[in-house]
């Protein structure tokens, strides 16, 4: 490349930033395949040919767990609380990693960090949603972990369909690490080092900059005690792989109690506790679907990191951050009690249901979803997979469900059930499952 001039005229272009940190020309963006809509956004619409067809009878929708649709939604007195402190708060700009008072909150009456730990407000970062600071977390583990555009993060064999697009969608690529169906396509340890040989050898030279740990998981269900999430994230440090982020944020909603962050965090010496990041929000546990709340957990650099992209890019809401304070000054698990409590019942019943009728799901102990095997039924319907068996569903039972293989290969003749409903509720769109089974 030709040098510009080193004196530089107003009456001249120039560069914003140095010849040496200009981004390199790459055309990986012409060569990316396309990146598919998200089907939570559409997947509603399968039910209007049923509707259509049955206006007499009820229509179920076991796809989401969205607040103030199947979820009763945040209680109509932490929004007027919430309002109360907006309007206190004003309407101007607030720091692009949320106001001081929703970190401190965060930080003293959510998680409660203990003094050794050494974390305060200034380890927490306030994002719009949840999705917001995934895009946030894989450009920190690209820039301060690999320092390259085009690294791996690493994700369960059935991930989260957007843990897919994504890291993809910013020039992160994704591997998908061996799992037993089995086990709910649970890591091994042996699992996540044949994963960084993999992509050593048949990468292209790229590394693995971030792993994920999600409990309870979405799409699967599965739940992982602190032990084991500690020793896959000291397995991922030995194995060279800069951050683990562990995906919270179903952790609430559980039997137990939800995750200890200080039992994290206290594993780990400072050095490798600086390469850990949590998230965690009101979406799941508080049914807050559309308030767009999450914030996230990390070490000041990242931290830091995310303060100056943010500031150029999404800045995070007020009102999400005040919904949380509301909450907090309650004590969570009180006021997200009107969420947590129906579904751990509906979770009893999806258990027993299953059991009885002889199907074999994973079904962990937090969470809402139920990761059904449907092979049975797909090869008695000679359905090509899970997808024709969900179009099945909803146009003739009425039922709306996730198919496995959005997810990916290895869940093709599985279904996610969201019992995220009220227990009556549940227990009726169960019975039209087993009802369109046994119709095939």
């Amino acid at each position: 490349m030709t040098q510009p001039p080193t004196s530089i005229s107003p009456e001249s272009p120039v560069f914003s930033v140095p010849s040496h940190a200009l981004v390199p020309v790459n055309g990986y963006l012409s060569a990316q395949v396309d990146i598919p809509q998200s089907r939570m956004f559409i997947i509603k619409k399968l039910l209007a040919t049923f509707r259509e067809r049955h206006p007499e009878l009820p229509a179920y929708d076991a796809s989401q767990g969205d607040g103030g649709a199947s979820l009763p939604g945040v209680p109509h007195n932490l929004l007027e609380r919430a309002f109360a402190l907006l309007k206190q708060n004003g309407t101007a700009y607030d720091p692009p990693i949320g106001t001081l008072a929703f970190r401190k909150a965060t930080a003293e009456q959510y998680w409660q960090f203990k003094a050794e730990i050494g974390y305060g407000a200034e380890n927490i970062a306030a994002t719009d949603g949840g999705r917001d600071a995934l895009i946030k977390v894989y450009q920190a583990m690209l820039t301060l972990g690999t320092g390259r555009i085009g690294d791996v993060l690493l994700v369960s064999r059935v991930p989260w369909i957007s843990y897919l697009w994504g890291p993809y969608g910013i020039g992160m690529n994704v591997l998908l690490a061996p799992g037993a169906e089995a086990d709910g396509w649970e890591y091994t340890e042996d699992g996540l080092a044949e994963s960084v040989a993999y992509c050593a050898k048949y990468g292209g030279g790229r590394r693995v900059a971030g792993l994920v740990i999600t409990s309870p998981d979405n799409p699967t269900g599965r739940t992982l005690s602190m032990e084991r999430q500690i020793a896959l994230a000291q397995k991922a440090f030995a194995l060279g792989i800069p951050f683990v982020l562990f995906d919270w944020m179903y952790h609430q909603i559980t039997e137990g109690a939800p995750a200890d962050i200080n039992a994290l965090l206290g594993a780990f010496a400072p050095e490798e506790r600086a390469r850990i990041i949590v998230l965690d929000g009101l979406t799941k546990s508080l049914g807050a679907s559309n308030i767009r709340a999450a914030h996230v957990v990390a070490a000041k650099p990242v931290i830091e990191f995310i303060a100056s992209r943010s500031s150029h890019g999404v800045m995070p809401n007020f009102f999400g951050q005040a919904v949380a304070q509301a909450a907090y000054e309650i004590g969570f698990r009180q006021a997200a009690a009107s969420i947590i409590e129906p579904i751990n019942a509906s979770r009893a019943i999806v258990r027993a249901f299953m059991k009885e009728k002889g199907y074999r799901a994973v079904i962990g102990d937090g969470g809402y979803y139920a990761f059904i095997d449907c092979t049975e039924a797909i090869r008695r319907g000679n359905l090509a997979d899970s997808i024709a068996l969900v179009e099945y569903m909803a146009e003739n039972f009425g039922l709306t469900v996730i198919a496995g293989s959005y997810f990916s290969e290895a869940g093709k003749n599985w279904i996610r059930f969201s019992y995220a409903m009220p227990p009556e509720i549940t227990a009726k769109a169960l019975e039209r499952f087993d009802e369109a089974m046994r119709s095939l």
